[in-house]
């Protein structure tokens, strides 16, 4: 299997706009848990294998979180999940399919008991990187490991 294109060396610009946008998204107040684990929900509604791995093998750095992941695509019945993290899951998934219904005013509203304004619109960033990351992703074809061979190293 080969990636279309590798991102890092087709334009430098776009890859220096992207990492400065990533790096707003990881200089917040918002815990480094929550932020994978709205990395992770966000790859899975975009269907991002590269960076479900990615984040997936980063939040396990952090502790053991593998039930965090199992269950992560059904957050809701899951309760290993604190209220604060289900706000901000809500709000990555309104966010990331934001043209079926917007961000419902309920999702809004308990995103913002468990938040205050500023970090709520460190969620939003948090969720739009990634995002853009899941797009950037899919459409050059990464893949988890396609850095790893030769073929793509060089491209």
């Amino acid at each position: 299997m080969n990636m279309r294109l590798n991102y890092r060396t087709a334009n430098p610009h776009v890859l220096q706009a992207l990492g400065n946008l990533q790096k707003a998204s990881s200089d917040t107040s918002i815990d480094i848990v929550l932020q994978e684990l709205i990395k992770i929900r966000v790859s899975q509604i975009n269907g991002c294998a590269f960076c479900l791995d990615m984040h997936a093998k980063d939040l396990m750095k952090h502790g053991d979180y593998l039930n965090h992941i199992v269950l992560l695509n059904a957050w809701r019945e899951a309760t290993i999940y604190t209220e604060r993290q289900r706000a901000a899951l809500a709000l990555a998934e309104a966010v990331t399919l934001i043209s079926e219904q917007g961000v419902p005013d309920d999702v809004y509203a308990e995103a913002r008991k468990h938040f205050d304004e500023k970090e709520f619109m460190e969620l939003i960033l948090a969720i739009n990187t990634i995002n853009g990351w899941n797009r950037v992703a899919i459409s050059t074809g990464l893949f988890p490991g396609c850095f790893s061979q030769p073929e793509n190293a060089k491209a």
